[in-house]
């Protein structure tokens, strides 16, 4: 039987941006409508799209090898002792940033710390983690389940809301407050422990995740080179940012040199000029995919 790793892959928000990641990896996924199962350019995995809170679930129950998700969902299904995390990978549908679960009410409620939830409604989509951290609160609530929409649901229909938040834009739209944070949860790649264990499926997993990490790294980072007189070297160099360590080889004329170092790329629109007025010429800046380290 041939080897293949069975990768779950998040359906929704984090549908497009999964698949620029793993664009940017090397990897070419494509989805077509209606369908569970998305090529990938790899005959050795076979994706299959699953919602991110249903991840953790399949992964432990061994219907997937590996899968990514959020580490909120890991924890809302109760797997955190079940399935093996393999690596962190910090991307969401708007930002870089880790997403909040956080408690929230209207701006006019008198709910201002956990033990004011005593006796109220609150309406969220992780449950589970709701009722755990009441619990560690010596606090007692109805917290009921929610499909969606959970911001609109005060003051009417809840009394607060444990709903979760990038910008928090979203729950200022709604005139709602943050009382605390309940969670902060990142992506993880998480896999069976089996399938973890398995010499082929484990190098076939961690080969990925290099690939993933390193462009994720190479994220907002562009490259620079540039031919530079040996004699303008230092000041060359003086104009580069502190932390950066440029290589700078030899040249077939023994009094120029060629730095090539990488950097923010918001930064070059500002550090180009100087470089320039600093000796440098033939200056050239270029997109990067991926960064290994």
């Amino acid at each position: 039987m041939d080897k293949v790793l069975k990768l779950g892959l998040p359906a929704g928000s984090l549908q497009e941006a999964t698949a620029e990641l793993f664009r940017k990896a090397g990897y070419k996924v494509t989805f077509t409508s209606r369908s569970y199962y998305p090529a990938i350019d790899d005959p050795e995995i076979h994706c299959t799209l699953i919602r991110a809170q249903e991840m953790a679930r399949y992964v432990r129950d061994g219907s997937l090898d590996c899968g990514l998700t959020g580490h909120d969902w890991v924890v809302e299904n109760d797997a955190q002792h079940a399935v093996t995390e393999l690596a962190e990978l910090v991307f969401s549908k708007v930002s870089r940033r880790p997403v909040r679960w956080v408690l929230a009410v209207p701006n006019e409620s008198p709910i201002r710390e956990p033990k004011d939830l005593r006796g109220k409604r609150i309406a969220t989509e992780v449950v589970n983690i709701t009722r755990k951290w009441l619990a560690s609160h010596g606090v007692e609530a109805n917290v009921e389940f929610s499909w969606g929409a959970t911001e609109v649901k005060p003051p009417r229909l809840a009394d607060a809301i444990v709903e979760v938040t990038e910008t928090g834009s979203s729950l200022r739209a709604n005139n709602l407050r943050i009382v605390c944070d309940l969670l902060t949860s990142t992506t993880r790649f998480i896999a069976h422990p089996d399938a973890a264990a398995d010499p082929w499926k484990r190098q076939k997993m961690d080969d990925l995740i290099l690939m993933l990490k390193g462009a994720m790294a190479a994220e907002g980072k562009v490259g620079l080179m540039m031919n530079v007189r040996k004699a303008d070297l230092e000041k060359v160099l003086a104009v580069l940012p502190a932390l950066q360590k440029p290589t700078i080889s030899a040249l077939s004329d023994p009094e120029w040199a060629d730095v090539m170092t990488i950097l923010d790329e918001d930064t070059v629109r500002h550090l180009i000029p100087k470089l320039k007025a600093a000796g440098a010429c033939g200056i050239v800046e270029y997109p990067l995919n991926k960064i290994i380290d």
